[in-house]
C-alpha cells in the first residue's frame, strides 16, 4: 500500500523554540493517522508544513506524491484543510461561502451550486444556507469550515482538531463523516485533543512530544505499552464490593483497586484467570452486572509516554507551533 502522506526527518525551528526536530510520518491510502500531543508539541507545525504554509528548516515530505517543497501548486490541489478555528466568512451565508470556495476551484455556476447544496444538506445546514455565517454557533461554523474543506473532493484531508468546540453529538456527526471519507477512499491525517476521538477513528496513531515522534502503532498496541489488562468486575449488588474485592486480590496476588463507584479491579497477567473468577464468584453466589478484561485506555497511554494530559498548558513559547 502507497504512503499517500510521507515525511522524513522534519525540522522546524521558531527562534529559540524548536517546533519540530526530525519528525517521520507516513499514511497509507484511505487510511486515518491520528497525530497526538501535549499542547505545543509540535502538532499543527507538521501540518501546516504539509499542507504547504510553513517549509521546513529540514527534511522531506510529500502528499499525494508531490514534493511539498518544489510542487506546493499541486499539493494544493489534492489537499483539503481544516485549521483550529473556522476560516469562514462571517458577511457571507453558509451557502454563498460554499458556492466562493467551489468558484475558486473553477467549478461552474450550476456545478458550484450543485455542490454547495450536496454539503450544506450532509452537514446538516440547509435551513441555515441563506443566513450570514456570523449568526451561527461555533459548532456550525466548525460544520461549515470542513464543508468548505471537501468542496474540491480532495484525495487527502489536513484535520487539526475538527472537533474542537463541538457538543458530543454534534462530534459524533462529524465522526461519521470521516468515517465515510476514508470509506470513499480518502486518507486523513487527524490531529486531536479527544482521545477517545483518536481512538474511534484512527487506525495508526503517532504521538509527538517536544517535536519528536515518541510513539506510534495502532491503537490496540499503544495500550499494550502500558502493561497488562485489568480484569474489573462489577457486583449487582454492591453489598458484595468487598468480597469481589478479596476474591480478586487472592486469585491475582495483588491488590484490588476500585476505580469507579461500584467496580472493583485488579491487573491480570493472564487472561485464563477470566475463567477462573466466573468460577469463583458463581461457587460464592455472587451476581455479577459487568465482567470484562479491559486494556488501558489511551488516556493512560498518553499520560505514560509524556507525563501530560492533552489538556496540559503551553508555555507561552509554544503557544505559536
Amino acid at each position: 500500500m502507497n504512503d499517500v502522506i510521507f515525511a522524513e526527518g522534519l525540522t522546524k525551528r521558531f527562534g529559540d523554540t524548536q517546533a519540530l526536530a526530525g519528525v517521520d510520518l507516513a499514511v497509507p491510502a484511505g487510511t486515518v493517522l491520528g497525530v497526538l500531543g501535549p499542547n505545543g508539541a509540535g502538532k499543527t507545525t507538521a501540518v501546516r508544513i504539509l499542507a504547504t504554509l510553513l517549509q521546513a528548516d529540514g527534511g522531506h515530505a510529500t502528499v499525494a506524491g508531490y514534493d511539498v517543497a518544489r510542487q506546493p501548486d499541486e499539493v494544493r490541489r489534492a489537499i483539503g484543510l481544516t485549521g483550529q478555528y473556522a476560516a469562514v466568512d462571517e458577511q457571507l451565508t453558509g451557502r454563498e461561502n460554499l458556492v466562493l470556495v467551489a468558484r475558486l476551484l473553477d467549478l461552474s455556476r450550476r456545478d458550484a451550486a450543485r455542490r454547495a447544496d450536496e454539503l450544506l444538506e450532509q452537514f446538516g445546514l440547509t435551513e441555515a444556507a441563506d443566513r450570514r455565517a456570523r449568526t451561527y454557533s461555533g459548532g456550525m461554523r466548525r460544520r461549515l469550515d470542513l464543508a468548505a474543506s471537501l468542496v474540491g473532493r480532495p484525495q487527502v484531508i489536513f484535520l487539526d482538531e475538527p472537533t474542537t468546540g463541538l457538543d458530543p453529538s454534534k462530534r459524533d456527526d462529524m465522526w461519521a463523516v470521516v468515517r465515510e471519507l476514508t470509506d470513499a477512499g480518502t486518507t486523513v491525517l487527524l490531529t486531536t485533543q479527544y482521545l477517545e476521538e483518536a481512538d474511534a477513528l484512527a487506525d495508526r496513531i503517532t504521538v509527538i512530544d517536544h517535536g519528536r515522534v515518541i510513539a506510534e502503532g495502532t491503537p490496540h498496541e499503544l495500550k499494550s505499552l502500558v502493561g497488562g489488562r485489568s480484569l474489573q468486575v462489577r457486583p449487582s449488588d454492591p453489598r458484595d464490593l468487598g468480597d469481589v474485592a478479596a476474591l480478586l486480590t487472592g486469585i491475582a496476588g495483588r491488590p484490588a483497586d476500585q476505580p469507579t463507584k461500584g467496580t472493583v479491579a485488579v491487573p491480570v497477567d493472564d487472561d485464563r484467570v477470566l475463567s477462573t473468577v466466573v468460577r469463583d464468584l458463581d461457587a460464592r453466589g455472587i451476581a455479577v452486572a459487568e465482567l470484562a478484561l479491559a486494556l488501558p485506555d489511551l488516556d493512560e497511554v498518553f499520560f505514560a509516554l509524556t507525563g501530560k494530559t492533552t489538556s496540559s498548558p503551553a508555555t507561552p513559547e509554544k503557544e505559536l507551533v
